[in-house]
């Protein structure tokens, strides 16, 4: 099994909690995870197993009374009509680490937990792998600390676990990169499909399907971009409100991530609008067309790409660790933009992504800008690039590889 940081949160947060709930998008890695890293603690079982299921909703204090904790409940979406009884049953003996339930559509499933669990569960996130987790390594990132650390770090040898065009293409979830004989299009294809046919129709009342697929690739041809939704609403062919409904739930099923503008004003009139990342970069080349590396490397989208996935993978530092993304970008309406910025330990830490491997000063004028208006000359800028390794840029600048993010 790949290591997965989550599974350091996950028992830190058992050491405290009496019930665990961890959500994210399908073929994640959380039955993986749960039942390779818990079988010797914990009872698993299957809700999207029919009989399980049937068992289950038939007569509930008797499934829990038979499947007594500590117990996993994997797919706890299936039967909402259990959490009322996982409730009493804590009430009845809070002791940690009772329960661990997982769900892939998280927008039905926390509504539900909210409901039901509220003070009683710690309620974690597991998305695609990050590119530490890629390398199969032991010695993943505990704090984002160390990151932000590494960053201004020496050159220490590591090399990419992918070509770049892999890291894209190939994207991010487990199967993908665990076994270089799946097939990416009929993968993605299948995987995509499967989520039109099961979570969407589950959780929406979407009268035609096309519709819905339609509004998904044009939001993916937005990647990167500032978000406008009545926009895309239209072009869609749907109405503001339709559009904005279908787009909470590509966020609740961890496809997509919705980064916020930096709230500080400056004295310039600032950009309030979010900008759009697809999570994964597999499922958004995919969307987009692109299958091979040449139409990718040398097209327009290698930019917006590489843009998202770095923030993806700062989206993926804190939530494997049951943190809230401190992120947001800044651009005002004279031109000034930094792509991500970080806030940790009561500074802002500004991020620059450039798809090129030759780094120039012009680059990083951005980073220059900000670093001078925000009033931290300390705060060490970073451009994230396609480089073999870490060099100055200028003073107080530095690029780095991408896979150091």
């Amino acid at each position: 099994m790949i290591p997965r940081t989550l599974d350091g949160t996950l028992r830190r947060a058992l050491r405290t909690f009496p019930v665990a709930v961890v959500t994210g998008p399908r073929q994640s890695g959380k039955t993986t995870l749960l039942r390779h890293g818990w079988s010797a603690t914990h009872r698993y079982l299957s809700l999207e197993n029919p009989d399980t299921r049937a068992r289950a909703l038939a007569d509930p204090v008797g499934f829990l009374r038979d499947n007594s904790p500590p117990a996993i409940l994997d797919e706890i979406q299936y039967a909402p009509e259990l959490l009322p009884y996982i409730k009493a049953a804590v009430d009845a003996d809070r002791a940690p680490g009772r329960w661990i339930l997982t769900g892939s559509q998280s927008f039905a499933l926390m509504q539900n937990v909210t409901e039901s669990l509220a003070g009683r569960a710690a309620v974690l996130s597991l998305l695609p792998l990050a590119a530490e987790e890629m390398t199969g390594s032991d010695r993943l990132c505990p704090r984002p600390d160390d990151l932000l650390a590494r960053l201004q770090a020496a050159d220490d040898g590591t090399r990419p676990p992918t070509t770049t065009a892999g890291w894209l293409l190939r994207g991010t979830y487990p199967e993908m990169r665990s076994n270089p004989e799946v097939d990416r299009e009929l993968w993605y294809a299948s995987y995509y499909q499967t989520y039109l046919e099961r979570d969407v129709r589950q959780v929406l009342n979407v009268g035609s399907l096309s519709a819905f697929d339609r509004f998904v690739r044009l939001a993916a041809a937005r990647n990167a971009q500032m978000l406008n939704v009545a926009d895309l609403g239209r072009d869609a062919g749907v109405t503001a409100p339709t559009a904005r409904s279908w787009l909470s739930v590509l966020e609740a099923a961890g496809m997509v991530y919705l980064l916020p503008p930096f709230h500080a004003n400056f004295g310039k009139r600032l950009v309030k609008a979010p900008k759009l990342f697809f999570l994964d970069p597999g499922l958004v080349t995919f969307l987009l067309g692109l299958h091979s590396p040449e139409p990718l490397l040398r097209g327009p989208f290698l930019g917006p790409l590489m843009e998202s996935a770095v923030v993806s993978e700062w989206v993926k530092l804190f939530r494997h660790r049951g943190l809230p993304p401190p992120l947001s970008y800044w651009r005002s309406h004279d031109g000034l933009e930094v792509d991500l910025l970080i806030e940790w330990n009561g500074m802002v830490h500004p991020l620059e992504v450039k798809a090129t491997a030759t780094v120039t000063p012009s680059h990083v004028a951005a980073l220059q800008k900000w670093r001078a208006l925000v009033g931290q000359p300390d705060v060490p800028g970073t451009l994230v690039a396609t480089c073999d390794a870490p060099c100055a840029v200028a003073p107080g600048v530095r690029a780095v590889p991408w896979w150091w993010v």
